[in-house]
């Protein structure tokens, strides 16, 4: 009888590998040998109407093997369901109004090229251009009440302004205009006056108004109700006296103003006369001052101002 020799170390891990490979079998025909689970075949409402006729079976025998494989490596696969819902339309107008406002303000056809000036006399359209400044702009950044602000906030002969805002790139002012009345000179320079007594900025000379020539300002003025409409220069009272004592102005002069006397002229017989700034009583006020006249000339008198301010308190004063 031999001696039993102890196993070398490759012996021993060939040993163990067959002993592994004979459970992984074992494990195999267990796997093959156990039924397949039922599967359940959910009818519709129409097939169980339906008598179904018994399926043949085939001759052909199946057979399922299963292989060990780690847990790890099943995974379950789920893919999403599209369906379409109140997100997916949200969505889908999200990137279409992105889509439109881009186009919006970035094609040349929304942005403004020119625009339409109309009733404009004294301003030119350069000027309002110049301000607005809406050139190039796309028309959805441009609110009509701002413009209309603008404008009348810088440009005092301005009466009223409208403004209209249209696609693609419309964009049309009408203007009203205060008309000059009162060619007022002060200082060495003059502005326009209109009727309702707003100054303004001359540009050139216009024939037709009535000039001032005036030794110290008008009294100041409380500023309008209306934000946009400017404080007048002239009271209402002033501009129709202006308007009355026009028609007796000698061919050649100018109206005068003065504070504390009020308006009057140089008369050619060689002396200045005052009447005041008050409308009333503009007729009395030159037959009171025809009548003193003739009286001083009776008399040899030659004054060197005369004052009806007062036709009731008429005064003259001579040359010292």
């Amino acid at each position: 009888m031999s001696e039993k020799r102890p196993l070398t170390r490759a012996e021993m891990v060939r040993l163990r590998r067959q002993r592994e490979i004979a459970r992984q079998m074992e494990r195999a025909a267990r796997e093959a040998t156990r039924p397949a689970p039922p599967i359940a075949v959910r009818a519709t409402p129409f097939e169980s109407r339906l008598k179904r006729k018994p399926r043949a079976r085939s001759a052909r025998r199946r057979f399922q093997i299963a292989f060990p494989a780690p847990q790890e490596a099943i995974r379950s696969i789920h893919l999403p369901r599209l369906q379409p819902g109140w997100r997916w339309l949200s969505f889908v107008l999200v990137v279409l109004l992105g889509a439109l406002i881009y186009l919006a303000f970035t094609r040349p056809e929304f942005r403004v090229n020119q625009v339409q000036i109309i009733g404009n006399q004294v301003l030119s359209a350069e000027e309002i251009n110049v301000l607005l400044n809406v050139v190039g702009q796309p028309v959805f950044m441009l609110s009509p009440s701002d413009l209309e602000t603008r404008l009348r906030l810088n440009y005092p002969e301005l009466l009223s302004v409208e403004v209209a805002v249209s696609l693609p790139n419309l964009v049309s002012v009408r203007v009203f205009e205060r008309k000059p009345f009162i060619r007022w000179e002060q200082g060495g320079g003059y502005t326009w006056i209109a009727e309702d007594g707003v100054a303004f900025r001359p540009r050139g000379e216009m024939p037709g108004l009535i000039s001032v020539l005036a030794f110290s300002a008008p009294p100041k003025l409380e500023s309008s109700s209306d934000p946009l409409s400017p404080t007048p220069f002239l009271s209402s009272e002033m501009i129709q006296t202006l308007k009355e004592l026009a028609k007796y102005v000698p061919p050649g002069e100018v109206i005068l103003y003065e504070e504390g006397f009020g308006f009057g002229w140089n008369d050619p017989r060689g002396w200045r006369v005052y009447f005041g700034t008050g409308v009333n009583d503009i007729e009395l006020k030159m037959r009171v001052y025809e009548a003193m006249v003739n009286s001083l000339s009776q008399r040899g008198i030659r004054p060197a101002l005369i004052n009806v301010t007062y036709p009731t308190a008429p005064y003259y004063r001579l040359n010292q």
